[in-house]
């Protein structure tokens, strides 16, 4: 099942510090890549030599020149390539200012995954706006793996391939991770003619054997497997997995291999083929990516889209139609989600206000449980607000409302029931005048809209010319703020709003004080 990215822009590793020496690239920020293509010598490869699988070329100079470092002088720098245009991203082209590549990078790789929806479409916006390249990039688009690095994490593969094919795989760690998106979305076909297609990478043996028996061309599969055991190219437990990957009949009735670690994507497809597909849950959330498909059961494919969707990488809309695609086997868990989600659409679709109002506060609470909430208020936040619902129901109804994109309606047509529903309109049009804060969340948040004051960090980076980092903080910060620290709701939303993005920090403050998200 493969998403279209046209539809994912609009919804906008493992941690560690960058590390860059004497002009090398970054190392990963994400461990679980395919080792599909030779890469270069000066790649950290835990004090191992790098295996080439061709004999080295002989002569004088050998077939190629050496090596030259250039650097283009009026060319586009690779850092600089992006999807979301200023325009449509609300960011400024020199969003990253004066900073430097190694500080914006330590700061992208560093940033929780764990955010509010709106925090998080944010985030994969900084990931895919077209932006200037910082000052020291050289041309050298370490920034720019980085980022494509962030999103593999994320689970965003849609966009990481789609930022891939803009900036161009012309380097073995570049096609390495256009490799794996292909594998995950189920384009392994096209991943291997693609590697056919670029000689000059190097593939390595395993990555070898698996296109060569996706192109039918089994009997060389089997002799590189064979050749390259015996020369000690590959570990027993790979040319045990090749092996049967090539012929499973002749294991029929023997136990599988154990699964590898980590598991990388090569390592995942090749257990699907077998017949013994290990479980995407406790592998990082791009392999779900694998099972949102037709090959997956019907349960494996709900799990993996509500990852997907709670993360902001795939469109509600792929949800929807998974929930309502048959009727639940069982109950608990997954099927109750999909029982009770069934109920309200059809209530929905019968425009019988006593129904709807029976169904939704039960959807409602399912959502909750899977912190679903936005992506079902982008479906039905509309609706619900042309409804006549009463009590408890239009009460969330509103609420539903204003997590959706119709936020501004729902304030302007939504007679407050209470002070609450007061202070969330009020949020919902960016006006608290004269409104009194519920509680202390509340509080913090309308003294971000009164009398802003960023934290002294991001203020600082803001002052010194380095917008996007100071936008990353303001982050950092609302995440502390959810875990209790209510200081860091004000500072956050404060820079927000200092830079312009006040329409974010409306809706991080609606998501504050609806969801719960508390710590």
């Amino acid at each position: 099942m493969r998403i279209k990215t046209a539809g994912l822009l609009v919804l906008l590793v493992g941690s560690g510090p960058l590390a860059a020496q004497d002009g090398a690239s970054p190392l990963s920020a994400i461990d679980w890549l395919s080792q599909s293509v030779a890469t270069p010598a000066m790649q950290d490869t835990g004090g191992l030599p790098v295996a080439i699988d061709e004999p080295p070329v002989t002569g004088q100079g050998g077939a190629l020149p050496e090596p030259v470092a250039t650097t283009a002088l009026d060319g586009p720098s690779p850092d600089a390539v992006g999807l979301i245009p200023p325009a449509v991203s609300g960011l400024p082209r020199d969003l990253w200012g004066v900073g430097l590549t190694a500080e914006i990078a330590t700061r992208l790789v560093g940033h929780s995954d764990d955010a509010l929806p709106a925090l998080r479409q944010l985030f994969l916006t900084i990931l895919l706006a077209e932006v200037e390249a910082p000052d020291d990039a050289a041309g050298r688009g370490d920034l720019l793996q980085v980022r494509i690095d962030k999103l593999l994490a994320l689970g965003a593969l849609e966009q990481a391939a789609a930022l891939i094919d803009a900036a161009g795989a012309t380097t073995p760690e570049m096609f390495r991770r256009a490799f794996d998106v292909a594998l995950l979305t189920g384009a392994e076909d096209r991943a291997c003619d693609a590697m056919a297609a670029t000689p000059h990478l190097a593939p390595t043996v395993p990555a070898r054997i698996f296109c060569q028996a996706r192109s039918g061309d089994w009997d060389t599969a089997a002799l590189t497997l064979h050749t390259s055991e015996a020369l000690g190219q590959i570990t027993a437990d790979q040319a045990a997995l090749l092996a049967r990957f090539l012929d499973p009949d002749l294991f029929e009735g023997e136990p599988p291999p154990p699964a590898p670690s980590p598991v990388t994507p090569l390592d995942w497809k090749m257990f699907e083929a077998i017949g013994e597909p290990l479980p995407t849950e406790g592998l990082p959330v791009a392999f779900s990516y694998a099972e949102i498909g037709p090959k997956a059961g019907w349960k494996a494919q709900i799990e993996a889209a509500e990852r997907l969707t709670r993360g902001g990488t795939i469109p509600p809309n792929v949800i929807l139609g998974l929930y309502t695609e048959r009727n639940p086997a069982a109950s608990g868990g997954v099927w109750d989600r999909a029982a009770a989600f069934q109920r309200f659409e059809s209530a929905l679709t019968s425009g019988d206000a006593a129904r709807i109002g029976q169904a939704l506060p039960e959807v409602w609470t399912r959502m909750q449980e899977a912190e679903l909430e936005v992506p079902f208020a982008v479906l039905f936040g509309k609706s619900l607000m042309d409804r006549q619902l009463t009590g408890e129901a239009r009460a969330i109804a509103f609420r539903v409302a204003l997590l959706s994109p119709y936020l501004d309606l729902a304030a302007r047509r939504h007679t407050p029931a209470d002070v609450e529903e007061a202070f969330l309109a009020g949020l919902a049009k960016g006006d608290l005048t004269g409104l009194v804060p519920p509680d202390s969340l509340g509080r913090a948040i309308a003294t971000a809209f009164r009398d802003p004051a960023p934290s002294v960090e991001a203020q600082a980076l803001l002052d010194g010319n380095r917008q996007g980092e100071a936008i990353v903080v303001a982050i950092e910060n609302i995440g502390r703020g959810v875990q209790g620290d209510l200081r860091g709701v004000t500072e956050g939303l404060s820079l927000l709003r200092k830079v312009g993005l006040d329409g974010m920090a409306r809706r991080t403050a609606l998501e504050l004080m609806i969801l719960e998200r508390r710590g």
